[in-house]
């Protein structure tokens, strides 16, 4: 009887079996699924245009002291108007460059004179911190053509962007490095 049963396996060596076999496959699984992923194309932050509601949230929420998120023109959008409400302030009793009339706290939306009536703006991205207080009047009453893109050469990558994890309006997607930036046209 003792050699009927020498080549049997008992129930407890069989399933021991097969759980280390599961364990082996579900870790050479994995092991491939990671290699794969690695191999593929770099991912990066960016910020949706067409979702992004102007809520400010970019200038406080990011890890880094001054937000990597800035103001970006379209100029081909742009309509150079006297009468810009992404650099005024739509609500200014004065039609003047006061900085009071303007809605960027920090001035980095500079305007240069081109030919009656129209004026080129130009955003100085040293001094933008990623308010969106000139994107939201440029939507509000302008054509759009002000906008908030994250800066890859100063944003740090994180996984888990602080930023798009406070967006109200899940604006921030990851898009592949060899096209970073997602441009707002007409």
């Amino acid at each position: 009887m003792q050699d009927k049963d020498e080549g049997r396996q008992t129930r407890r060596e069989f399933m021991g079996r097969g759980v280390r076999g599961a364990c082996m496959l579900a870790l050479g699984g994995g092991i491939g699924f990671l290699g794969s992923r690695s191999q593929g194309e770099d991912s990066l932050w960016q910020i949706d245009p067409w979702k992004c509601v102007s809520c400010g949230k970019c200038a406080t929420e990011c890890v880094l002291d001054v937000s990597a998120v800035k103001c970006t023109h379209n100029y081909s959008m742009c309509g150079y108007c006297q009468l810009c409400t992404g650099y005024f302030d739509f609500e200014s009793n004065a039609l003047n460059t006061g900085a009071e009339n303007q809605p960027c706290p920090t001035g980095a939306i500079k305007r240069k004179f081109v030919e009656d009536p129209y004026y080129e703006y130009e955003i100085d991205q040293s001094l933008c911190v990623g308010c969106s207080k000139c994107v939201l009047g440029c939507n509000t009453f302008g054509n759009g053509s002000l906008f908030l893109q994250v800066q890859h050469d100063r944003c740090v990558n994180c996984n888990d962007c602080a930023i798009a994890r406070a967006c109200p309006s899940n604006a921030f997607e990851r898009v592949p490095s060899s096209r970073p930036n997602i441009q707002k046209k007409v």
